[in-house]
C-alpha cells in the first residue's frame, strides 16, 4: 500500500486524534493549567502507543511533566530521538478568535486551535510520519520520542532531565518538527535558528501613584524614563546599542548572504500581509537577513499606571516591561544578559530605580546540509511536495536546540512545516490540512530514506 494510501485510509483517524490532544489546554504560563499539563502528557503516552511505540511514559521533572516513548528494532541500528513539546501559548486575546480555542474547527482547508500547528500539529506529524514507517515496513532504525510541557516558558526543567537521563536519550540525530516553511510552494528545511535573551525591567519612582497635576513636571515618570531608556537601545541605523552586544555575532559570507538572496521573497506581499507600509531594521541588510541571521531587540510588552476606561491623572509609581533579544551563533545569552543589566542601569537616571530579573534564554543553531540524515530529510519533502527544499536559516527560537547539541552531543534536523499565514502565538492560528499530510508523508519518507542510507 503506498504511503498517500495509508496516510488517505487514515486521514480522519489521524485527525480525531490531533483534536484530542487540541482540546486539553495545557498552557504552562498559567499555573491554574497544572492539570491539564499532566492531562496532555498522559493523552501524547497513549497515542504514542497506538502510533506503534513499543513503551511510553510520563516523567516527572521539576516542572511539567515529560514524556518518554521508544521503539527497539535493534541494538547495532543508528537511533532518531524525536522532540516535540505539548504546551501551547495563552489563546488571549479570546475576542479576537473566530472560534473556541480549544475546539478545533475546520475552514477553508485549514484546522483552526490553538496548538494547531505550534507544536500539537507538527508533533502529530511527526508521530504519524512515524507509525506509517511502521505499517509501511520502513522503518530499520530505532525510535526515542521526548515531549516536553515547557517549550514556551523556556525548556527550564529539561535540561536537567538530559543531564540525568543520558543514557536513556541516547541516539544518532534529532528530529523536531517546530519550525515553518517559505510557502506551501516552495517547500524548505530550517538550517539554522536564533538563540534568545529574555528579561523584565521594573522601573520605580515614587512610593506611590501621585497626582499627575500637584507633582507632574518636578517627580520623575517611571513610564516616561522608562520609554526613554527603551528607545536608547536601538539607534536610527537600527544598529543596537548595548556596548560589546556585537563583539560575538558571526557575519555570515557573502556565499550565504548570495543564497539568501535567491530566496523567493515579495517584500509587498509581506508588508501587505502583516498591514504595515513600511519595513524596518538594521541597515545595509535584507529583510530575510535580518530576520534570520542578525540580531534584534524588541520590547514584547509595557504598561504602568491607569489603563482603564475613563481617564485617571496619575503620575505612577511604577511601570513595567517585558524585553527580548533574538542572538545569532556565538552570541551566549548570559553574556549578552549581563550587558544589558548592566547597560540599563548605566542609562538610568537617579530619578528613579530600575531593576532587571533575567527570564530565560538559549544559544543560536547551525545544522551542517551535508548530514546523512539532513539528506534523508531533503528526499523525503522532495518526494511529498514534488520539489527539493531549500536550506534557510529562520529568526525564531528554540532554545533546547543548543542545550541538545551540548549536554546530549547530537545534531538536530529541524523539519518544520509551519507557514506564515498559519499565525502561532497569534489569535486563529491553525494548519493546512493538505501541509498537514504531506508532512506526514515527508516524515515517512525521512524513515525509508534514512534506514536505507544506514544499511
Amino acid at each position: 500500500m503506498p504511503i498517500q494510501e495509508y496516510i488517505q485510509a487514515n486521514r480522519e483517524r489521524f485527525l480525531d486524534e490531533l483534536d484530542s490532544l487540541i482540546r486539553i489546554p495545557s498552557v504552562s504560563a498559567k499555573s491554574e493549567h497544572k492539570a491539564d499539563m499532566t492531562a496532555c502528557a498522559k493523552r501524547w503516552a497513549e497515542l504514542l502507543l497506538s502510533s506503534g511505540a513499543d513503551k511510553a511514559e510520563v516523567i516527572a521533572t521539576e516542572g511539567n511533566p515529560v514524556v518518554y516513548a521508544e521503539k527497539l528494532i535493534d541494538p547495532a541500528a543508528q537511533t532518531v530521538l524525536v522532540y516535540a513539546h505539548y504546551d501551547v501559548m495563552p489563546p488571549e486575546p479570546l475576542d479576537l478568535w473566530k472560534s473556541d480555542p480549544f475546539e478545533p474547527e475546520i475552514r477553508n482547508g485549514r484546522l483552526y486551535a490553538r496548538g494547531a500547528d505550534d507544536d500539537k500539529g507538527q508533533a502529530m506529524i511527526q508521530v504519524k510520519g512515524f507509525e506509517t514507517a511502521v505499517e509501511y515496513g520502513y522503518l530499520k532504525c530505532n525510535v526515542k520520542f521526548l515531549f516536553e510541557g515547557e517549550e514556551e516558558i523556556g525548556s527550564p526543567s529539561l535540561e536537567a532531565f538530559c543531564e540525568q537521563h543520558k543514557e536513556l536519550l541516547k541516539a544518532d540525530i534529532i528530529l523536531v518538527s517546530d519550525t515553518s516553511m517559505i510557502s506551501a510552494e516552495v517547500p524548505s528545511i530550517t538550517t539554522g535558528l536564533r538563540g534568545l535573551a529574555y528579561w523584565e525591567v521594573e522601573v520605580t519612582g515614587p512610593n506611590r501613584d501621585l497626582h499627575s497635576g500637584h507633582f507632574g513636571g518636578a517627580v520623575a515618570n517611571p513610564v516616561n524614563v522608562l520609554c526613554s531608556l527603551m528607545a536608547k537601545m536601538i539607534d536610527e541605523d537600527g544598529h543596537i546599542t548595548i556596548p560589546h552586544f556585537y563583539d560575538d555575532v558571526e557575519e555570515v559570507s557573502a556565499e550565504e548572504r548570495a543564497m539568501i538572496a535567491r530566496i523567493p521573497f515579495n517584500e509587498e506581499k509581506y508588508k501587505k500581509a502583516i498591514d504595515v507600509r513600511e519595513l524596518a531594521g538594521e541597515k545595509g541588510y535584507s529583510t530575510l537577513e535580518r530576520n534570520s541571521c542578525r540580531p534584534s531587540f524588541d520590547i514584547c510588552g509595557i504598561w504602568g499606571g491607569y489603563t482603564e476606561e475613563g481617564s485617571k491623572t496619575v503620575l505612577p509609581s511604577k511601570a513595567y516591561a517585558k524585553v527580548s533579544a533574538r542572538l545569532v551563533p556565538h552570541q551566549n545569552h548570559e553574556t549578552i544578559s549581563r550587558l544589558f543589566m548592566e547597560y540599563i542601569q548605566e542609562l538610568a537616571p537617579e530619578s528613579v530605580r530600575v531593576k532587571v530579573t533575567p527570564m530565560h534564554g538559549g544559544e543560536g543553531y547551525v545544522c551542517p546540509i551535508d548530514l546523512p540524515a539532513y539528506k534523508a530529510a531533503e528526499r523525503g519533502y522532495e518526494k511529498a511536495f514534488a520539489r527539493k527544499p531549500l536550506a534557510v536559516r529562520r529568526g525564531g527560537s528554540i532554545p533546547i536546540i543548543a542545550t541538545f547539541e551540548k549536554v546530549l552531543g547530537i545534531k538536530t534536523i529541524l523539519m518544520g512545516f509551519g507557514l506564515e499565514q498559519n499565525a502561532i502565538h497569534s489569535p486563529n492560528e491553525s494548519i493546512s490540512l493538505d501541509i498537514f499530510f504531506k508532512g506526514i508523508e515527508a516524515v515517512a519518507g525521512f524513515y525509508k530514506n534514512f534506514c536505507e542510507a544506514c544499511k
